[in-house]
């Protein structure tokens, strides 16, 4: 079943996340997806979303993340990776059916919160079913509120966002599928104990 965001972006406009920018500060831990264009830093939201920041850390320790294609990009709206069973360009990828599998592991149940989707909200893409989601995840290029409390909310990006606005993107006339897409070459995790400043 293909996980996917189920509803459209709505209309753009910027808003902050006072919630979400609380979270970012408490939590040490760091996602960085490395990219061809450069990096993308993740403060993860742990005390938002447990189950769904644990599943990240654990794929991107296991080195599962590394060569997965970001597989639907739709411009003004959001980019979508982390099928690790279709996706990985290196071994394994299937262009019919990416975006349709997930990982070994079980499917999450929801952690929906109030935290909105705004500019640069990392999300767990699902089927259609609340408890579906597992490795896919979004990162989004504006604000929808049409996926608030809908979707869970993993992380914001702190560092990046302009490498995440050159990612490719597919062709609107087919549901943002990107022909030729780009990678997350690596994934890595920082718990923040190297960090001095002990943020």
């Amino acid at each position: 079943m293909k996980r996917t965001i189920l509803t459209a972006a709505a209309a753009l406009m910027l808003v902050t996340a006072p919630g979400m920018a609380a979270n970012a500060k408490a939590a040490g831990d760091r996602m960085t997806i490395h990219l061809k264009q450069g990096n993308v830093v993740v403060q993860l939201m742990p005390k938002l979303a447990p189950k769904a920041v644990e599943r990240l850390e654990t794929l991107a320790e296991k080195g599962a993340y590394d060569n997965v294609a970001f597989h639907r990009v739709i411009d003004g709206f959001m980019a979508q990776t982390g099928d690790v069973k279709y996706g990985d360009m290196k071994d394994g990828y299937d262009p019919q059916r990416v975006g349709t599998g997930g990982s070994s592991m079980s499917d999450l149940p929801a952690e929906f919160t109030d935290t909105p989707f705004v500019r640069g909200t990392v999300g767990m893409a699902r089927a259609q079913d609340p408890d579906s989601a597992n490795s896919q995840f979004f990162i989004m290029f504006a604000p929808a509120p049409s996926l608030d409390g809908k979707y869970t909310v993993v992380g914001k990006v702190v560092d990046g966002m302009d490498v995440v606005d050159h990612i490719k993107r597919g062709a609107m006339s087919d549901n943002g599928k990107v022909d030729d897409p780009d990678r997350m070459l690596s994934v890595t995790i920082d718990d923040g104990s190297s960090d001095s400043s002990g943020k």
